[in-house]
């Protein structure tokens, strides 16, 4: 970055910036390279309750899946420019609030596919070897070598639901390793190495050996694996779950597991899950054999969470350095290169006609030069980055408050 455009109209040490849920040091470590040093961070999630406590003056906010970021929340929080979810998924996020409040929402979708590809495969080899009921004989000192129900993954048929980032890396290492990968999805997406694309769920389910989820919590995919989908699945047929909770009906899943309709299942995510490590588990799939399940760890990988740090801290300072609001899940889109010759100003307002119109009739009738200009839209509201004549940034920003429909105005440098 241009060593002009390192400190910020607002002190970089006066931005106050609140991490919970143990994020990785390696975010802490960039922000703080970059001069934002007031940094402070929880090992675990607060309450709505302790969240709207502790929200009063922070600017930037940083969370992974277990802190849930309510309009209550948001509407306590204002200095609030922007919150980091260091995780894939924003389900913990209500966006129209967010958005309502001009507040900038990133997340990471790409950079822990790897680790939660790679614990597919491994679960689907230890499920459909029975290595968790060897493993218990073995603790107990019972010898049980047979190989009677347990089979190689060379052959067989992986049918994946959702050929998203995950789901087409599953697919890819499927492949490697000997597997026939058939995939559903709902939108249209060009198959990987040989991978082919079934019609609908239902053919999918009735020819595939081992199947994998990789959709996200919507409406339409609420309990998507449930009682009468059961219905079509093989009879031995293994399903792993490292989507959302919500997709699979866990009581459904727990009777055909107990009738031997399915020969085993790996689910790292449920409907419901503790806030915090220690605290009481239940599932209808405990105790059940061959059931292999983990505490959401899907993405939980050194390897993951430095990603994942690094990809967030970096939209982070990009935003509150130039007003790029790529990835944002709110405000819209805006990336553009810094001007050294002018003041840049952000401008957040409600989406409707003629904001721009008095936006630029404000500051021309006050002489000011407008040196670039962009706008985005959404259907809720406008984001507006201005370029100034630097001389008169600061009553630009006077001006730009008056607008009847403002949200949110900032000036970054």
């Amino acid at each position: 970055m241009n060593k002009k455009l390192q400190n910020t109209s607002y002190p970089k040490e006066k931005i106050n910036i609140l991490f919970l849920e143990n994020i990785s040091e390696k975010a802490v470590q960039i922000l703080k390279q970059h001069g934002y040093v007031n940094v402070k961070k929880n090992s675990g999630a607060l309450s709505e309750e302790e969240l709207i406590k502790a929200i009063k003056d922070v600017h930037v906010l940083g969370i992974r899946s277990k802190t849930f970021i309510t309009e209550k929340v948001l509407q306590a929080a204002n200095k609030l420019q922007a919150i980091g979810c260091f995780c894939i998924g924003v389900n913990q996020v209500n966006l129209q609030a967010a958005t309502n409040k001009g507040v900038v929402v990133f997340n990471a979708p790409y950079s822990n596919t790897r680790s939660v590809a790679e614990l597919v495969i491994g679960s689907a080899i230890v499920l459909i070897r029975k290595i968790i009921d060897k493993n218990n004989a073995a603790h107990k000192g019972i010898w049980l070598k047979d190989s009677k129900g347990s089979y190689e993954l060379r052959g067989k048929t992986l049918g994946i639901i959702g050929y998203g980032n995950i789901g087409s890396q599953v697919s890819v290492l499927a492949e490697s390793l000997g597997m026939k990968v058939m995939f559903y999805d709902v939108e249209t997406k060009l198959p990987l190495g040989n991978a082919t694309v079934c019609k609908n769920l239902k053919e999918l389910l009735s020819v595939s050996d081992i199947i994998s989820l990789h959709v996200p919590e919507t409406p339409q995919t609420k309990n998507l694996i449930n009682k009468n989908n059961l219905k079509y699945f093989k009879n031995g047929c293994i399903l792993i779950n490292y989507a959302r909770g919500e997709v699979v009906d866990l009581d459904a899943l727990a009777t055909a597991l107990k009738e031997m309709q399915l020969s085993g299942a790996a689910v790292d995510v449920f409907p419901v899950e503790p806030e915090k490590n220690g605290d009481t588990f239940k599932s209808p799939i405990q105790g059940l054999n061959n059931v292999l399940l983990t505490p959401h760890i899907g993405g939980s990988t050194e390897e993951a969470q430095q990603n994942i740090g690094e990809d967030i801290s970096y939209k982070l300072i990009h935003f509150l350095e130039s007003g790029i609001t790529n990835g944002s899940h709110t405000v819209p889109a805006i990336i553009l290169p810094p001007v050294d010759s002018a003041h840049r100003i952000l401008h957040i307002h409600k989406n409707v006609p003629g904001v721009l119109s008095a936006i630029n009739t404000s500051l021309s009738k006050h002489n000011i030069n407008i040196v670039g200009q962009h706008l985005k839209t959404n259907d809720d509201i406008g984001y507006v980055v201005l370029d100034v004549d630097k001389k008169l940034s600061k009553h630009a920003v006077e001006l730009l408050k008056e607008i009847k429909e403002t949200i949110k105005v900032r000036m970054l440098y």
